[in-house]
């Protein structure tokens, strides 16, 4: 998708509606329009990143910060909130779907019908082991003010 047919890009410029929650030099945040549940909110970043491997890491802090305020102000609205999910979809094998970051905040509760199917088992320790060696192999060419090199 190009910048110029974004709709998240379309929104943090003022060329589509939203119903806005949140907006400050850096995010936005507005309700989605396919909610799973009424409160669903997306928090976007001003500036156009496709995906987390695109997404500076002080924008993407900033986006993690407002969702955990909504996430709080979500369980005080009035709405039904027995629970919040925090959910970013990074590409389309993750289900992505507008290719520009965001991460949705939604109240749960009981029977809401919302699920995530996966093969939820306990893993031997050496699978896990190996697992975790390829992240750390990973971190270590991540460089950025954050993580710096090596930490865990």
């Amino acid at each position: 998708m190009d910048i110029v047919d974004c709709v998240f890009c379309a929104i943090a410029q003022g060329e589509e509606e939203a119903s806005l929650v949140h907006e400050d030099e850096t995010v936005l945040a507005f309700m989605d329009l396919q909610p799973v549940t009424p409160g669903h909110l997306l928090v976007v970043p001003r500036t156009h990143a496709v995906g987390l491997e695109d997404l500076d890491v002080r924008t993407g802090a900033r986006v993690w910060e407002v969702a955990h305020r909504l996430g709080r102000a979500l369980r005080r609205s009035g709405l039904r909130c027995e629970g919040v999910n925090l959910f970013l979809a990074d590409g389309e094998a993750a289900f992505q779907e507008v290719f520009h970051v965001h991460l949705h905040v939604f109240p749960r509760f009981a029977d809401d019908g919302f699920r995530v199917d996966a093969e939820w088992r306990v893993r031997e320790r050496s699978e896990l082991d190996a697992t975790a060696t390829a992240v750390r192999g990973g971190l270590s060419q991540i460089r950025d003010s954050v993580f710096g090199a090596g930490s865990s």
